[in-house]
């Protein structure tokens, strides 16, 4: 499809119903996250040790689960469509979210848990089905908006997440998240258009490996390690952030309100910056935006590890958020400009799975490095990580500064 039948298309309505799907989905996919080990906790008498193997395990094994299924699911999707995949998707976690509401024992959690990660890639191929039929010259600005989204869900969703718990018990939250995604997949199947057709494969024609289709396959490469590092950082923050913040109001005050606060800040700059930094990145080209970010992502990292109040913690994650604005929309922007429209969603699917990683290595490296020496050194080491991903794209890949995007 060129850009001008595109531009005729559905893709603005498809963008408008996506994102709010993506938004709720975005929700329904972390809310359950702040109370999970609370929900373990109360299907058996367990030692602290134990319990801590068990929320570990059953977080974990969505994620893990999600990095192997996902590039299959992306294979499927650019031979059956996206549409598809999204009521697929939708559904297939609805299902594993009521029967987490079911379930009594640890080992029916961690089914379930199992069975989310394999019917994993709604935002994925959202954001395939979007980058697709939209035109390329405004594909920044659509991801952009896009990813606002399934960002700011995920990052309201544990606040939701910890409302509805209180007000409803965590068993019953599971049944409300069903719902929600219920919803998702009604809006899927009946408001989102596809005009999708699957490319002709010829018998006889030699077998080429997905990167052999690529014009420039160290760059999606180092694309998709980037997305797990960027994950990872973030990840590794979530589980010790409230930890981190009772610390600095020195276990006194209305802690759980002011993290709360403080988690949402970066959903609202989240908001306000990504369409910008994406239309910004379709006039002036995405490689100055993603170096630029991460740069920014560095300087507003590092100083979290030895800030020493509440007030310019919060500012600091406020601008954490401008940093995500700018990078993973990029990132997806560089993928879908140089890729070929018939691999789109196999690029993506590997992209869900290099973010599952970052998603199960940040919480292991956020927990490991806060247990052996402190919470602030989890900032730190975000920081440096993301200061090496910085240093590798800007010196194997240093066309992205001189260049304007690839159409």
């Amino acid at each position: 499809m060129d850009d001008a039948a595109r531009a005729k298309g559905p893709w603005k309505r498809n963008l408008y119903v996506l994102w709010f799907c993506t938004f709720v989905a975005g929700i329904a996919f972390s809310e359950i996250m702040p109370f999970l080990s609370l929900y373990v906790g109360e299907m058996g008498d367990f030692t602290q040790q134990q319990l801590t193997f068990w929320s570990g395990a059953i977080y974990a094994v969505t994620f893990l689960i999600t990095a192997i299924v996902s590039p299959l699911w992306g294979s499927l999707a650019d031979r059956t469509g996206r549409k598809v995949m999204l009521i697929r998707a939708s559904l297939g976690i609805a299902i594993a979210m009521l029967l987490m509401g079911f379930s009594t024992n640890v080992w029916a959690l961690f089914a379930c848990r199992f069975f989310q990660g394999f019917f994993s890639g709604y935002i994925p191929n959202a954001q395939a089905l979007v980058a697709s039929q939209t035109p390329r010259k405004k594909a920044g600005l659509a991801l952009g908006t896009l990813v606002t989204g399934s960002t700011s869900g995920m990052l309201f969703g544990p606040i939701v997440g910890g409302f509805l718990a209180q007000v409803f018990s965590i068993r019953n939250t599971f049944f409300i998240t069903a719902g929600l995604l219920t919803i998702v997949c009604l809006m899927s199947a009946f408001m989102v258009e596809e005009s999708f057709v699957p490319v002709q494969k010829n018998p006889d024609a030699p077998k080429q490996h997905l990167l052999d289709k690529i014009t420039d396959p160290k760059l999606i490469i180092i694309l998709l390690c980037s997305t797990m590092i960027v994950q990872t950082g973030n990840a590794s923050i979530s589980p010790i952030i409230s930890l981190y913040i009772k610390e600095l109001m020195h276990n006194q005050g209305a802690i759980t309100v002011v993290a709360g606060v403080i988690a949402a800040l970066p959903g609202i700059s989240n908001i306000l910056a990504a369409p910008r930094l994406g239309r910004y990145g379709d006039k002036h080209g995405s490689g100055r935006v993603l170096i630029g970010c991460y740069l920014f992502a560095v300087l507003v990292y590092l100083p979290q590890g030895f800030i020493g109040s509440v007030i310019g913690l919060g500012i600091l994650r406020l601008l954490v958020g401008v940093s995500d604005a700018g990078l993973f929309p990029t990132i997806q922007t560089l993928l879908t400009k140089n890729t070929p429209p018939e691999i789109t969603s196999a690029i993506f699917s590997w992209n869900q799975s290099f973010q599952a990683l970052g998603n199960m290595f940040g919480a292991l490296l956020g927990g490991a490095l806060a247990g052996v020496f402190d919470y602030n050194v989890v900032f730190i080491s975000t920081a440096l990580l993301l200061l090496i991903n910085f240093l590798v794209l800007r010196f194997a890949e240093p066309q992205l500064l001189r260049r304007t995007d690839r159409t």
